[in-house]
């Protein structure tokens, strides 16, 4: 009898981060169908452009979250060293003129064709994978540390504070749950937190979002902009919502409908009652990766878990919250909803090897 409730259990766990995957990405493409559209029209003459092109890219992402749901997630302790130094390969080529691409200011990006490929989402996977082996070894604090900084550096030189953000989360979700010194864990916490800090102040674009989100009233065509059009399409939402498809706010009036101000419009068609049902979905997520990473039968799978966890969780938390006004706008997008092709297929590669480590977890075994 204990081992059939044990293996449920399994099963359940499975089921639950597939179809959560699957539920949020399908509702993500006709969120962003609906809230991309007349940017798109507006920006290339077909209001389906956007959501064509993350359709592709679900596609591929659904496809890979299947087959690394099956593939044995051990797999990834033995490649995590190649895995990483090829991503941060990647973010080094893409900072070269004539090999990534500039866009806005912004060097992020390689493009083939029509299709975009930006290597900072794939750094996030690499850096859970190969955290979670130096955990499983037993590693020193520097070992950690080392490559964190130089993967930040070469991020910050896109530059791209949002994602460095997003590698923090993750990053020190895993150190503290992989033992190390409080004291360690702590001095790196002060040191990115004065770092961050800095690059806001010496950064007349980030300083301009902080000074917006300090100071919401003044300036309402300027700094304060942003702010402002998510908080009128929040208060336009209400309890119920305006409706499915009546937006207003999307007709270019609210900057990043279809990234990082997707939750805007979300709120503001199914209003508060609507947006706590999404909210509460990400949070079940959470909970079920948490569990999953507590009832890891290794140390490789508890802190790769707790790592995935703390990437879609993270970045869902910093979104929503910037999009309420609890902190500053981060450009930290929205997973499984903001626009992104790499972000999609990366999460839901994520979302695969979480399910594949649920397979073998036991509720026996303390690590």
């Amino acid at each position: 009898m204990k081992k059939k409730r044990s293996k449920a259990a399994k099963i359940k766990s499975d089921k639950i981060i597939i179809t959560l995957s699957l539920s949020l990405t399908l509702v993500g493409l006709v969120a962003l169908a609906d809230a991309s559209a007349p940017a798109a029209l507006s920006n290339f003459s077909d209001k389906y452009y956007y959501v064509k092109q993350q359709l592709l890219a679900a596609g591929v992402g659904v496809l890979l979250m299947f087959i690394f749901s099956k593939v044995n997630y051990r797999l990834w302790e033995k490649i995590a060293l190649p895995f990483f130094i090829l991503s941060v390969v990647l973010l080094i080529l893409v900072l070269i003129p004539g090999v990534g691409t500039k866009i806005l200011g912004a060097r992020r990006w390689f493009f083939i064709g029509n299709y975009s490929f930006q290597p900072s989402e794939i750094i996030k996977l690499a850096i859970a994978v190969y955290f979670a082996k130096l955990a499983s070894k037993d590693k020193k604090p520097l070992s950690y540390f080392i490559p964190l900084i130089a993967v930040g550096f070469l991020i910050m030189l896109q530059p791209d504070l949002g994602t460095a953000i997003s590698i923090s989360i993750i990053a020190f979700s895993q150190i503290f749950v992989s033992g190390i010194s409080l004291y360690y864990f702590l001095s790196a916490i002060i040191v990115s937190a004065v770092t961050s800090a800095i690059l806001i102040l010496t950064s007349e674009y980030r300083k301009d979002r902080l000074m917006g989100f300090i100071q919401s009233t003044d300036d309402p065509l300027g700094k304060s902009y942003h702010i402002r059009q998510v908080l009128l399409a929040l208060g336009a939402g209400g309890i119920w919502g305006v409706g499915l498809g009546q937006s207003r706010q999307k007709y270019l009036f609210l900057p990043e409908a279809a990234t990082d101000s997707i939750f805007a419009v979300i709120a503001e068609e199914i209003g508060f009652v609507g947006s706590s049902i999404l909210i509460f979905f990400f949070a079940l997520f959470i909970f079920t990766g948490l569990k999953i990473s507590q009832n890891s039968q290794d140390r490789f799978g508890k802190v790769l878990s707790v790592g995935i966890v703390a990437w879609i969780g993270g970045q869902a938390f910093l979104n929503i919250a910037s999009m309420v006004a609890l902190i500053p706008i981060t450009g930290i997008p929205l997973p499984f909803f903001s626009f992104g092709g790499s972000s999609l297929i990366a999460i839901l590669v994520a979302s695969g090897i979480l399910a594949n480590i649920s397979k073998y977890e036991t509720k026996n075994k303390r690590l």
